[in-house]
């Protein structure tokens, strides 16, 4: 049947009959799995961008820092304020076994911050960092020149320093090799060993190119810091979740830092899983509402069709009682029906496809060649499962358009056909 020329020339002659009819029908179908396509892939460029916001840092950490108590405790009072420190790292691994890395941290002159860095004769204002090796973990650079921080950093207290892009930009020629160079931070000098990117400027993660990141503990002695840390960044092993450890990494601080058990305000905290998975859950929300759009549009078009073969086949009555009268089995006159609307549809579903694939493409590019870095929304696109599942929607819609029409064509009787006009 499907390979059959003969049934394949009667549907080329069926169509173009009447072309303004059969491209209008057609219009329908394609214009829903256009608007179907369009949708989604704009869904994915917002899904993208959000999550592109979270930046390179890993979804199952957290971080966690002291705000001060609102309760009284053990005869300390009540607006107590009071710092991490190094021991509590210590205590976190010893007694939260789901924990794979920690990394503590603290910036010069609070969170936020900028400090002001000069060398030779340049002066620039940039975020200050004391950090561990293990900040890669939790939160990946891209070194462009050198290294990032290691362990014998951290250990011998060393005065080097790893900069961002924009800071060697201001504090260095074009041309000039940053490495070995020093540079003066609230007065003490600093060696650069390593020049650092984002993955992704059009990210929460572009501030950080001008961002100076030194060892935490030359940070602490060079500025008076003691053994107090700023925050912590906590990543958890693959087995384990972040959600279910972080009353207990609060419960273990606050026994450290004789804070009531119940005291909600001592600690501020900022769980990057439970963020990632609400943002999750919202754009299978909205991705299900576009499915239920696009597919209403595409019943449209698909309504339209069957409506337009049901009048095909009452324009055909006599031909198809001059078939039945000739032997033709009804299975036949179905086929020719429903081939008829599949192929309607499959062409017009396709093109439909073709378009809105282009479509998003031609997005994509214009944003690519104009440098457009939006925050929150980021190369539309279409997986594949996406256009083999709008191929099954085309190919199911055409079955259905066709059936009711070749239904009604196979229970027509030849006899009263063959006396119908035309």
């Amino acid at each position: 049947m499907i390979l059959d020329r003969d049934n394949w020339h009667e549907v080329y002659v069926v169509l173009s009959r009447n072309p303004l009819r059969t491209f209008l029908t057609a219009f329908g179908v394609f214009w829903g799995i256009f608007m179907l396509i369009v949708m989604l892939g704009s869904g994915k460029g917002l899904q993208n961008g959000v999550q592109a916001d979270f930046g390179s840092y890993a979804t199952n950490s957290m971080f966690i820092w002291a705000q001060g108590t609102s309760m009284p405790y053990k005869g300390l009072p009540a607006n107590r304020y009071f710092e991490l420190n190094n021991r509590d790292v210590e205590v976190l691994f010893d007694r939260i076994p789901e924990i794979q890395t920690i990394a503590p941290r603290t910036q010069l002159g609070g969170y936020g911050e900028n400090t002001d860095i000069s060398r030779n004769n340049i002066k620039g204002s940039f975020s200050v960092m004391g950090d561990v090796p293990e900040l890669m973990e939790i939160n990946p650079k891209k070194i462009k020149e050198g290294r990032f921080l290691n362990h014998f950093d951290v250990l011998e207290k060393r005065k080097v320093a790893v900069i961002g892009r924009r800071v060697k930009d201001v504090l260095f020629d074009l041309d000039e090799d940053a490495l070995g160079q020093s540079i003066s931070i609230n007065g003490v000098y600093f060696t650069v060993i390593g020049v650092f990117d984002v993955f992704n400027e059009a990210t929460s993660d572009e501030d950080e190119i001008e961002t100076i990141f030194i060892p935490i503990s030359t940070f602490q002695q060079a500025f008076n810091r003691g053994e107090n840390i700023g925050w912590m960044s906590i990543m958890t092993k693959a087995d384990a979740h972040i959600a279910d450890i972080e009353d207990k990494v609060k419960s273990v601080l606050a026994d450290q830092h004789s804070v009531h058990p119940d005291d909600k305000r001592a600690f501020g905290s900022w769980n990057m899983e439970k963020q990632f998975l609400k943002m999750q859950n919202l754009f299978t929300g909205i991705n299900f509402l576009i499915w239920i759009v696009g597919i209403g549009t595409l019943l449209a078009g698909v309504i339209g069709i069957s409506n337009i073969m049901l009048i095909v086949v009452k324009e055909r009555t006599k031909e198809i009682g001059v078939r039945k009268a000739l032997g033709a089995y009804p299975w036949s006159i179905i086929s020719q029906i429903v081939l008829e609307a599949i192929t309607l549809t499959s062409i017009a579903g396709y093109l439909g496809l073709i378009a809105g694939v282009a479509t998003l493409e031609g997005v994509n590019r214009l944003l690519v060649k104009f440098e457009v870095k939006s925050e929150m929304f980021q190369n539309p696109e279409v997986d594949f499962k996406v256009a083999i599942t709008a191929t099954g929607i085309i190919i199911i819609a055409g079955a259905i358009a066709g059936l009711i029409p070749a239904q009604k064509a196979a229970r027509i009787n030849p006899v009263i056909a063959l006396k119908t006009e035309g």
